[in-house]
């Protein structure tokens, strides 16, 4: 039995594609998908519709993110936030031309039953962004924080490795899971094309949303596949560069 995180897709369809034929997935794999499945290049409800379908055959966990929050609002109410039109809204929207509102009506459905964050059997937390209470998810005051905060991997990137865990100034917020694993901030942000650790976190977001790739991580042997660039998948497109 195999588990896959894998990181941002935000609309590259094709990139999904390429990524899941390499798992070459079996019946009793799991894969979990840490959020942004939308806004940027223009298949969004492509990938949507495609994961609902895949998740009615393979065992998937889908963690919601903050883009998935806009699109599931105005798959809703059809309310358009500003800041989501300009960061790829307008690329989601134009992609559900054709859809009916049957099927909209079945990707909202999809998108409310979307948890915030998943804790496996082995203490491994998974979410979109990051949490900032020390006492761990359950005590949140926010959930918006689940998929948006960028504290939590800030700091693991900031503390001294020599730290011991068991000092004082050792930040409480690591102490509780054996591992986290990410999305939401892409590694090419730090000039890296691939998953990056800092202390017991994993961040699997390769800045698909931009020039960078779809990632699947094994969690268990680290082993990671890719898909190719996104630019070179969309070759008139833009995705997020604007």
């Amino acid at each position: 039995m195999r588990t896959f995180a894998v990181g941002d897709i935000h609309g590259g369809f094709k990139a999904l594609v390429q990524v899941l034929n390499q798992l070459e997935i079996q019946e009793e794999d799991t894969i979990i998908f840490m959020g942004d499945y939308v806004d940027g290049w223009s298949e969004s409800a492509q990938v949507i519709e495609f994961l609902n379908n895949v998740s009615q055959k393979i065992n998937c966990i889908f963690i919601k993110g903050n883009h998935d929050v806009w699109c599931q609002n105005w798959l809703k109410d059809k309310s358009v936030n500003p800041s989501w039109y300009l960061h790829g809204g307008k690329e989601t929207i134009d992609s559900y031309e054709g859809f009916s509102d049957d099927e909209k009506k079945q990707h909202l459905i999809f998108f409310e039953n979307m948890p915030f964050y998943y804790l496996d059997s082995d203490h491994r937390l998974f979410l979109h962004a990051g949490f900032t209470s020390m006492h761990g998810v359950e005590k949140e005051a926010f959930s918006h924080t689940f998929c948006t905060d960028r504290t939590l991997w800030e700091m693991a990137l900031a503390i001294d490795k020599k730290m011991a865990k068991n000092s004082a100034n050792y930040p409480k917020r690591l102490t509780h899971y054996k591992e986290i694993y990410i999305g939401h901030t892409p590694t090419t942000n730090y000039a890296e094309t691939v998953p990056m650790k800092a202390i017991n976190i994993w961040n699997v977001d390769t800045g698909a949303a931009f020039k960078g790739r779809v990632t699947a991580m094994n969690i268990d042997t680290k082993v990671f596949f890719q898909s190719d660039c996104l630019p070179d998948l969309y070759p008139n497109e833009k995705g997020r560069n604007k």
